[in-house]
């Protein structure tokens, strides 16, 4: 199934699903991802929007994904929430952007979407829209090294594989060089199985 298929299904129920972690987990990390960056952003694979509320004032914010089923979610949590923020179908490696387009790009668990083939493509993008000196924040899962918890998460895969179309071992991380990316930053946030990947243009 395609990833745009994949999240037309699961968008009216995405966010139940994925409540108890964006409570124990995810909420605490988006604000890390703006922490410091201002002036043209693009939040890529916005999804239902979570990441709205935290989004830096007086920034020009771009969100896009792939499912408008999913925008819509954002579209709704954008009126909820109160800010501004434009949002637009489109895919993360074929966007319709100018190059040198955004100061800073940042993106939550869409890698781990995205299959092996396309890592490179997707961040090669991002490279090409996002200023010189730009920055590119990526939070994405990685399979934990603590057996007990790697056990646990292969446990989860078949679920997760189905249900997102995700992965927890794309490695991002290991493209970056390969996309003409810079890495300035590489840490783990929650044990070892959430990573903060920060490159620059």
């Amino acid at each position: 199934m395609s990833r745009r298929k994949t999240y037309q299904r699961i968008a009216r129920w995405y966010d139940l699903l994925d409540a108890p972690f964006e409570r124990k987990r995810y909420q605490s990390l988006r604000p890390l991802l703006f922490e410091g960056l201002k002036g043209r952003i693009l939040d890529a694979g916005v999804g239902t929007g979570r990441n709205i509320q935290f989004y830096p004032e007086g920034s020009e914010m771009i969100g896009i994904d792939l499912s408008p089923a999913m925008l819509n979610r954002a579209e709704a949590r954008r009126a909820e929430v109160g800010r501004e923020v434009k949002l637009i179908e489109m895919d993360v490696m074929y966007t319709s952007f100018d190059d040198n387009s955004f100061d800073a790009v940042v993106s939550t668990f869409m890698f781990c979407v995205l299959s092996p083939q396309n890592q490179l493509p997707a961040l090669k993008e991002l490279a090409r829209i996002c200023k010189p000196g730009g920055e590119i924040r990526l939070l994405e899962y990685n399979y934990s090294q603590n057996p007990r918890r790697r056990f646990v998460m292969r446990l989860w895969k078949p679920w997760v594989q189905w249900a997102y179309g995700a992965a927890f071992d794309r490695n991002t991380h290991q493209y970056l060089g390969d996309a003409g990316l810079e890495e300035i930053e590489n840490c783990f946030l929650v044990e070892d199985i959430i990573r903060l990947i920060v490159a620059r243009t």
